[in-house]
C-alpha cells in the first residue's frame, strides 16, 4: 500500500499503526465538532419579535431604526432610532438617569411615546421639568426603569415588577396587549437593544400631575 506524502513530498519512514488510521478520522470529527459548538450556540440573525398595536408603524426590514439593527446598540442609542420616543429620549439624556445602573446591569425600559406625553403635560409644565426641576425629572424617569433586561412575557409571567423609584407595578395581559399599573398599555414591546429590553407604553407613569388641556398641542 502507497503512504500519502508528507507536505515536503517525502514518503513517511514508517506507517502509522492500523489504529491511529482508525482513530484519525474520529478525532477529525470531534475536533471540527468542538471548533462548531460555539457557532452553534450563537443568537441567529433574526429580528426581534415585536408584539403590540404601534408596531406596524415603526421602522422594519432594512428602514433605519428596524429591530435587527437596534439589537446591537446601547439603549440610549437605540432609543435615539425609535421615532416616537423623541421626547422620553431627551428626557434621558438630559437627565443622565442610566448612569444610576450600577456597571453592566441590565435594564427595561418603559418608554412612554411622544403621545403619551403631549396627553400628560403642557408644553410649558414639561418645559418647566426639564429646564429647572432635576429631580423630579430623574424621579419620573426611575418610574420607567425596571433593574434587569425583561421581555414583556416575563414581566406578565411574573405579575409585578418594582421600578427604579421603588414603585411596584402590576402587569397584566389584557387582550392582544400588556397593561402596567392599571394604566398604561404595551403598545409595542419587546425592542432588543445592548444588555436591555424597551417596551413602548401609551401612558406616562409615575405621581406628577396632568397637566395638558385642550388648548395645548405639544409637537408629536
Amino acid at each position: 500500500m502507497s503512504h500519502p506524502a508528507t507536505p515536503n513530498g517525502t514518503r513517511p519512514r514508517h506507517p502509522r499503526p492500523r489504529y491511529a488510521r482508525l482513530l484519525a478520522p474520529a478525532l477529525l470529527l470531534a475536533l471540527t465538532a468542538c471548533t462548531a459548538a460555539p457557532h452553534a450556540d450563537a443568537p441567529a440573525a433574526t429580528a426581534p419579535q415585536l408584539t403590540g398595536p404601534l408596531c406596524a408603524a415603526l421602522p422594519t426590514g432594512t428602514e433605519p431604526g428596524n429591530p435587527t439593527f437596534l439589537a446591537g446598540q446601547p439603549a440610549d442609542q437605540a432609543l435615539r432610532w425609535i421615532p416616537t420616543l423623541t421626547t422620553f429620549e431627551a428626557a434621558l439624556r438630559t437627565s443622565d438617569v442610566l448612569t444610576d445602573l450600577p456597571t453592566g446591569t441590565g435594564v427595561t425600559i418603559l418608554a412612554p411615546s411622544d403621545d403619551a406625553f403631549a396627553a400628560k403635560f403642557s408644553e410649558d409644565n414639561w418645559d418647566e421639568l426639564m429646564t429647572h426641576h432635576a429631580d423630579e425629572l430623574r424621579t419620573l424617569l426611575k418610574a420607567h426603569l425596571i433593574t434587569g433586561a425583561h421581555p414583556i412575557g416575563d414581566l406578565v409571567n411574573a405579575g409585578t415588577a418594582t421600578t427604579l423609584d421603588g414603585t411596584t407595578v402590576a402587569v397584566t395581559r389584557t387582550g392582544p396587549t400588556v397593561r402596567l399599573a392599571d394604566r398604561a398599555d404595551a403598545v409595542c414591546a419587546d425592542y432588543q437593544a445592548t444588555n436591555a429590553r424597551i417596551h413602548i407604553i401609551n401612558a406616562v407613569l409615575g405621581p406628577l400631575p396632568t397637566t395638558a388641556n385642550d388648548s395645548d398641542h405639544r409637537a408629536h
